[in-house]
């Protein structure tokens, strides 16, 4: 097909086909021969013809063409040999059905009738009948659960059901009492009538007990992308040229239910004038004639059914059924379908045709003497071309297309040729598969949130077509042209549209907004997984599902992915599983990995047993190499080497931290302090980046130092549990204090008194007066080490203290005595800051919390990351609030909680901004701050602008500090930087 031209029609970017010859696109014009092959043709005359009949008309009208060709196959796959039905049968029993049906059935012009049954021979034969009434046809699934068909059935006002003879116990015990049948029955055709109880209050309790079951789910989205459901869907008028009622007197063709996954399971009634230009397209594209075998992957539920069965029954081509069961065995179903019924057109979910396996897909589907010829896959997101090159053997001449569509426009939308270079051993993988063209009577519009055309960039997608409508729920007229939301994302790109994504699927981790599937296609992109699958597991936990081909190494996998994901999109934990658990219409089901995820985790919490410390530190070296992305067989890990220093950052703590409470199978109260690491600070002249002096202390370094009141000393902690308090002059220690555990804290020092305040991870605060070389007083925090800098207010007089356990506290800074605490319930690794009025604090929960300094919390506020910064609160100005999160933005608030400004920083912000002014700069108030990539980023501190930007060669994770017109900030390559602010011609830098 030629890719799709558009136009801007009041406002909206309009794709549209660029037709061929009317007669050519419908396979009209004649008998045609070549290459060996005689198409199905349509009389010649005006298109409109053809696409205004229904479906049973094209079914009649190729058994008029093929009475004694065999029209339907159904094979057990046992010992017995499979059955067919002629084109002359197929009809001759739908003929009775229909009589039988008009005989008994109160048609009043709008009849639908319900099919309850299994996929068998007489399946056509049954559908051909209640169309021929004329009714609509109502499949329901005996499988599915009795409370959701219940609502099906009386949501969609089914008068009359179908049921197959063997499924009549079945069906009465799911349905006591709603239903009644009489005496007459379609004995030979294996069916019998059910019609609706007048009194049916039961029904109507159970369909409220499915809405209050289903009304929670409301706003969790389908995980499927593609072909889907879509909750709350808006619809957008374009068309002023009347109505569609679906009143109208045989105008539907079939009445289907979503799954009820997006919400409450939403009806959805097509008519023929919907389906028809689907049939009568995809004939024209994928070239069927007589001589074809289609395969009737679908079920009956799901709306691609209607594209198999029609297209081989209008085509004078055979359709083959299997049992449901055979459609679940991977090796029995291709040899009935590549061995015994050689079939040759095939439309299913690339997640059912992965149930193959790769073995049977490169030998048999996609060998090199395969009989199938056209592979059409839809309702999903279209697998990776490097994974489709693996499978398709290169002597292999299969056509491959993509489908597209939505339920609430039956059935596909847009249809894609994969062209054959693609599948050259030379050609790039990277190659996109577009949606590709929109088929008859579809159109195909792209918008943004505000509803404006996108002729290029990203937008959602929206289908509809001047007839190309369904009625959804309690619909009774829609606007000819109306258009659909589908929530399905795309880019448009020289006028082609590519997939992004589900809506539903979009998440934001870790402050980045991504969508899952982007994780599904790299995991497939590695040369060892068969299949996967991606869940979001309680909004907590990315999840990769894998089939394994081979000796897959799980570790080796992950660090694969770490090599071609951002960090944001790595998944929390890789799970094997034998094969991909599938919904009935052949899609990944979802609540059926979380299922598998769940008893994983429960095996895991029973195996978590240890023998002893030799185990433990084994299987914690083992966890490190795993998340730090070390190979397995590497050497030991030393026992004093640090996780930071070692590749790990913060959120890789905190993973780490929930894998060992997983392992030793509970709460460890100080586990995440112990985790976290230090560095090395060395006096350095500022100008010149001469060392003046270095002294070697105890063990590593974590704090940051501070200056005495008299500026004669400098004050740090240290890795050994000390305080050290060295001369400024030449570095002599002067003084150490010993605590009892790691001192990460950096202290303060009170410019009223001289004393010096620093926190230890031994769960204490401490006073220490320098010049006496004394103890003042210490207090106990209530359980979690003081990692971050105590803070001093003025007036009042209070010191707070903010724990890993959560606590925020309020000391008296003369007597240690507490004065308040806040427990805010997740760890606290930034530092207070406060002002006259307010003190606030970040947490890893992503909220920065405001109190005032009696205790009262004022407000929180939310970002989307957690928040390791701490709060920047300058004199220069007094009403704003700076700090980073790791959703990569710096915020700016006022004393409100009022978000003033955000800046998207290129990742995570955990060092804590600094205000400063410089003469040079011409008064601006400007505020440095550093992301974790390395990027120094100097804004404008009133709007949030950029004023310049500089790449440190490293990641950064401690604080700028500007001094004059020279910024000052370590980085993780082992050096300390001093930048030089100057003025260029364009912009301040």
């Amino acid at each position: 097909m030629s890719a799709p031209h558009y136009r801007s029609v009041a406002g909206t970017t309009i794709f549209r086909p660029i037709r061929r010859a009317d007669r050519e696109l419908l396979g009209g014009g004649g008998e045609k021969e070549g290459a060996g092959r005689c198409r199905a043709v349509l009389p010649q005359g005006d298109w409109r013809y053809a696409a205004n009949m229904t479906l049973q008309e094209l079914v009649n009208q190729a058994a008029s063409l093929y009475a004694d060709r065999k029209a339907v196959w159904f094979d057990e796959c046992n010992d017995k040999p499979p059955t067919f039905y002629t084109y002359a049968t197929v009809v001759k029993l739908a003929m009775e059905l229909t009589a039988f049906l008009q005989k008994h059935c109160d048609q009043q012009g709008k009849c639908e009738i319900g099919l309850y049954c299994y996929p068998g021979i007489n399946l056509p034969s049954w559908i051909l009948g209640i169309l021929q009434v004329p009714a609509a046809y109502s499949p329901v699934d005996p499988d599915a659960p009795p409370m959701l068909s219940t609502y099906f059935m009386k949501k969609s006002n089914l008068q009359y059901i179908l049921v197959e003879n063997d499924k009549i116990n079945k069906f009465q015990m799911s349905h006591v009492g709603w239903f009644y049948h009489s005496s007459s029955t379609v004995g030979h055709i294996g069916l019998t009538l059910f019609q609706l109880s007048s009194s049916n209050t039961e029904l109507n309790e159970q369909v409220d007990n499915v809405k209050s079951k289903y009304e929670p789910f409301k706003a969790v989205g389908d995980s499927q992308p593609g072909y889907t459901a879509c909750p709350g869907q808006t619809e957008v008028k374009t068309s002023e040229g009347g109505n569609m009622d679906v009143g109208q007197k045989y105008s539907l063709a079939y009445v289907l239910h979503t799954s009820g996954t997006t919400g409450i399971p939403k009806i959805v009634r097509v008519p023929h004038k919907c389906i028809v230009p689907n049939i009568q397209h995809l004939k024209s594209v994928f070239e069927i004639t007589r001589d074809d075998m289609l395969f009737l992957a679908s079920p009956l539920t799901f709306d691609p059914s209607v594209v198999e069965l029609f297209i081989a029954l209008a085509s004078g081509a055979s359709i083959l059924i299997v049992p449901n069961t055979i459609k679940m065995m991977p090796v029995e179903l291709s040899a009935a379908l590549f061995h015994r019924h050689r079939v040759t057109v095939l439309q299913a979910t690339p997640t059912l045709l992965r149930r193959f396996g790769a073995h049977i897909i490169k030998s048999t589907v996609l060998s090199a003497n395969t009989s199938l010829r056209v592979l059409a896959l839809g309702g999903e997101a279209f697998p990776m071309l490097n994974l489709l090159k693996s499978w398709k053997h290169k002597e292999n001449k299969t056509s491959i297309f993509n489908l597209y569509g939505i339920t609430e426009v039956s059935s596909w939308a847009t249809c894609y040729k994969i062209p054959e270079e693609v599948f050259s051993a030379d050609f790039r993988t990277d190659f996109p598969i577009p949606l590709g063209s929109p088929l008859l009577g579809t159109k195909v519009e792209v918008r943004d949130t505000n509803g404006s055309a996108v002729l290029e960039g990203e937008g959602q997608v929206f289908i509809g077509g001047e007839e190309r409508i369904c009625f959804l729920d309690d619909e009774v007229t829609v606007p000819l042209g109306t258009m659909r939301e589908t929530g399905d994302f795309v880019r448009v790109q020289n006028a082609k549209l590519f997939f992004l994504g589900r809506k539903d699927n979009q998440i934001k981790r870790h402050g980045k907004r991504f969508n899952i599937e982007s994780l599904q296609q790299a995991a497939e992109d590695i040369c060892k997984v068969e299949a996967c699958a991606v869940t979001w597991y309680q909004q907590e936990k990315l999840i990769l599902f894998v089939v394994p081909k081979d000796d897959l190494e799980k570790r080796e996998t992950l660090k694969e992915l770490q090599k071609h994901l951002p960090a944001y999109a790595v998944p929390d934990e890789l799970v094997l599983i034998k094969a991909l658990p599938l919904t009935s219409h052949g899609k990944v089901d979802i609540s059926e990995l979380n299922k598998i995820y769940q008893n994983h985790l429960s095996s895991r919490r029973r195996d978590s047993k240890l023998s002893g410390a030799e185990e433990l530190w084994e299987r914690l070296q083992n966890l490190w190499k795993s998340l730090l992305g070390l190979p397995g067989d590497s050497t030991g890990i030393s026992k004093d080497a640090i996780f930071l220093y070692s590749g790990g950052d913060s959120l890789k703590a905190l993973r780490f931290y929930d894998e060992i409470e997983m392992l030793v199978g509970k709460a460890v109260p100080g586990l995440l302090e112990v985790i976290l690491s230090g560095s090395i600070e060395e006096a350095i002249d500022l100008n010149l980046g001469e060392i003046k002096w270095e002294k070697n202390l105890g063990d590593r370094i974590e704090s940051s130092a501070c200056v005495s009141k008299c500026g004669n000393f400098i004050i740090v902690g240290c890795y050994d549990g000390l305080v050290y308090v060295l001369q400024s002059s030449d570095g002599e220690i002067h003084w150490t204090f010993v605590t009892a555990d790691t001192v990460k804290s950096s202290a303060v020092v009170d410019p009223s008194s001289g004393l010096v305040y620093v926190g230890s991870h031994d769960q204490h605060v401490y006073a220490l007066d320098i010049y006496k070389k004394a103890c003042t007083w210490k207090l106990h925090c209530e359980g979690g080490a003081v990692f971050s800098s105590p803070c001093l207010s003025s007036f009042p007089h209070h010191l707070y203290v903010a724990t890993l356990g959560g606590l925020l506290l309020a000391v008296n800074p003369v007597t240690g005595n507490k004065i308040w605490k806040s427990c805010l319930g997740k760890p606290l690794f930034s530092s207070p800051h406060c002002n006259e009025k307010y003190v606030c604090v970040g947490c890893v929960d992503g909220n920065l919390y405001c109190y005032t300094h009696s205790g009262e919390k004022v407000w929180q506020f939310s970002t989307n990351g957690p928040v390791f910064s701490s709060p920047c609160i300058s004199s220069l100005t007094k009403q704003e609030i700076f700090f980073g999160s790791h959703d990569c933005f710096i915020y700016c608030c006022n004393m409100e909680g009022n978000l003033l400004w955000k800046f998207e920083a290129t990742s995570s912000v955990c060092g804590t901004p600094f205000v400063f002014q410089s003469d040079d700069l011409k008064n601006k108030i400007l505020l440095a701050a550093v992301s974790t990539d390395g990027k120094v980023w100097i804004l404008n501190a009133k709007t949030g602008t950029a004023e310049g930007v500089d790449k440190l060669p490293g990641e950064v994770f401690s604080s700028p500090v500007v001094w004059g017109t020279k910024l000052v900030v370590g980085c993780r390559n082992d050096y300390v930087y001093c930048l030089d602010l100057y003025i260029t011609g364009k912009k301040n830098s």
